[in-house]
């Protein structure tokens, strides 16, 4: 095994971004992912903010390296054929359709697993399968809404605001995929394989436990509070040479306020009670962001990062997406990586955040819609050439 995941067939009926992150994460790892989709297009990301005319949109590449892509027609009768071969090949099925769809076409969760008792059957919804909120749609706006991320982010007198990080989508499907991971681990014991089911929500109210901890400690709801982490310490400085995403946050602790007053040429300050505590330097947060704001004027966001963080204080440059790209320590880890792609042309890619000791962490090219139709169709269910061009003339392939 080259791979800690090469054996693990999964059968990926995702779309969008929540559960295709998924499937992604076992690709990475070395899951054989067959992304399974419609004959009408497939997946809308292929097309949703595409950047030219023709290519499938990064939004697409983004999410699914690493996989292959067959395209079959579920509402006939022989697409359910072969959706049924593939459902006994596979070892894990994903999907994050919504609710019902599947049971619709036949294939609910215990039709499945009657065809394959070893199936890991996985669902992302947005709240779920039952509980009062089962029928309502979810999206990653809804869930960080519903999962309390918007409650406590932005200003206290202004509106909640969205995150751009995707906490509902993506924090779902990496939840996911630790269930998969711990139902294969089971089915390994016992033979038999499970449902895993992911909430957005429950995935969302999941990653907000830190912010959650005022209300279970002291009943008091978490607060807005812009610039400023707990308690109103400032977090955010301005950086030279003063554009929209020149600023560092800062968050010293403890000892680090030496370390810091050292660093920007304050040694005064070394003693100075009104940094003793938390509470007093709340008190005091409007001279602590001017005297500190004095310095990181002074500097660029990465010089700042440099001094700061080398003297070992908390300090991060607030990167946008270009600055990332162009990171030597992204670059380092293979999180910004260059992949292969004679159709589409060579491309940026973004790497696989999970690093194993023992296996390389390379990302291949997005597959293109039905590019593997025929190499599925013949290797895994046992079709010939002829039968497959015949589907594809019927319609029951793409």
């Amino acid at each position: 095994m080259d791979k800690a995941l090469e054996g693990v067939k999964v059968l990926d009926l995702t779309h969008v971004q929540a559960g295709p992150s998924c499937t992604q994460i076992l690709g990475f790892l070395g899951a054989d992912v067959i992304k399974l989709e419609d004959v009408w297009g497939g997946d809308s990301t292929r097309r949703d903010l595409r950047h030219d005319g023709d290519s499938d949109s990064f939004y697409f590449l983004i999410f699914n390296n690493n996989k292959r892509a067959v395209s079959i027609n579920l509402k006939t009768e022989k697409g359910r054929e072969l959706f049924t071969g593939l459902l006994k090949w596979a070892d894990v099925l994903v999907e994050n359709y919504s609710l019902g769809m599947l049971d619709r076409l036949g294939f609910g969760w215990d039709a499945m697993h009657e065809i394959n008792p070893g199936l890991v059957y996985t669902a992302i919804k947005g709240f779920g399968t039952y509980g009062p909120y089962a029928e309502y749609k979810g999206w990653e706006m809804v869930a960080q809404a519903v999962g309390g991320a918007m409650a406590t982010t932005g200003y206290p007198d202004r509106p909640p605001v969205y995150l751009s990080p995707g906490v509902g989508d993506s924090g779902s499907g990496l939840h996911a995929a630790i269930g998969i991971l711990a139902a294969l681990r089971k089915r390994d014991i016992t033979g038999e394989g499970q449902r895993v089911e992911v909430a957005m929500q429950d995935a969302v109210v999941n990653l907000m436990r830190m912010q959650m901890t005022p209300v279970l400690g002291l009943k008091l709801p978490e607060a807005r509070r812009g610039h400023r982490a707990g308690r109103g310490i400032p977090l955010i400085y301005p950086c030279a040479p003063g554009g929209a995403d020149d600023y560092i946050m800062i968050f010293p602790r403890g000892e680090m306020w030496e370390l810091l007053f050292v660093a920007i040429g304050r040694e005064d300050l070394i003693g100075d009670e009104r940094f003793a505590d938390y509470e007093l330097v709340a008190q005091h947060a409007d001279y602590i962001e001017e005297i500190i704001s004095d310095w990181t004027r002074k500097h660029t966001k990465q010089e700042a990062m440099k001094i700061l963080a080398g003297a070992g204080v908390l300090a991060g440059a607030t990167m946008n997406s270009n600055d990332l790209l162009e990171d030597e320590q992204m670059k380092a880890r293979n999180m910004v990586v260059s992949v292969e792609d004679d159709v589409r042309g060579d491309y940026t890619m973004l790497g696989c955040p999970i690093k194993l000791s023992d296996q390389d962490d390379t990302v291949t090219r997005a597959p293109l819609y039905g590019e593997h139709n025929k190499e599925v169709l013949t290797s895994i269910l046992g079709c010939t050439s002829e039968e497959v061009e015949q589907m594809r003339e019927q319609g029951v392939i793409g």
